[in-house]
């Protein structure tokens, strides 16, 4: 079986939900904010569903015409469509995935940075996870507010979770940076005039 891009997944998911045609679906993952999780246009989530009516996942189970607007196909979950969607969610929620983050690798060079500037770059990066951490507050109590299972919406509490151990982290190491916890030497500008030389770190 081709593996699904994550559009694709959540598309999957949907359908498990019950029968619906695209334009509902991506009005659906507005309304839910999926955003956060996936990539959504109207146009890719389109090809996705067609996608997995190729690889046998979903199937058309229906047409609808409302007055002058296009015709809606209708799309259904296949059983191989629930299987699919069994293991994948089985293997995501147990198998850690190398998904290789940007943050991560600019941590593993910051020493190129002159002290200041790394201080002023994480101190910015506090501020945007915070208001981050304010927009799932948000989403949290919109869901609360609704006696929504907390089934679902796990995803918003871990989200949550993690920008607040991020931003903890973060303010605790600014702070070692600034008191000279953390030995800094800013780094030094090569001298063009010379012939470089192998740098080891």
């Amino acid at each position: 079986m081709a593996s699904l891009t994550p559009l694709a997944f959540a598309a999957l998911g949907l359908l498990a939900e019950g029968p619906t045609h695209p334009y509902e679906m991506f009005q659906t993952m507005t309304h839910r904010r999926d955003g956060r999780n996936v990539k959504v246009r109207p146009g890719t989530l389109y090809h996705q569903v067609g996608r997995l009516v190729e690889l046998g996942l979903a199937e058309v189970v229906g047409t609808d015409r409302e007055g002058n607007r296009p015709e809606r196909t209708t799309y259904a979950i296949t059983e191989s469509g629930w299987t699919v969607l069994h293991d994948g969610l089985v293997g995501m929620l147990a198998d850690p995935a190398d998904e290789y983050p940007v943050f991560h690798l600019a941590l593993a060079e910051v020493e190129n940075l002159p002290l200041a500037e790394a201080v002023d770059a994480l101190g910015r990066r506090v501020h945007a996870l915070e208001r981050q951490r304010d927009e799932a507050d948000e989403i949290l109590d919109v869901v609360r507010g609704k006696d929504l299972p907390e089934r679902y919406w796990l995803d918003v509490s871990y989200v949550r979770a993690m920008l607040t151990a991020q931003i903890e982290w973060l303010r605790a190491t600014t702070e070692r940076l600034r008191n000279g916890a953390v030995p800094w030497t800013d780094p030094v500008l090569p001298d063009t005039t010379t012939s470089s030389k192998e740098h080891t770190r």
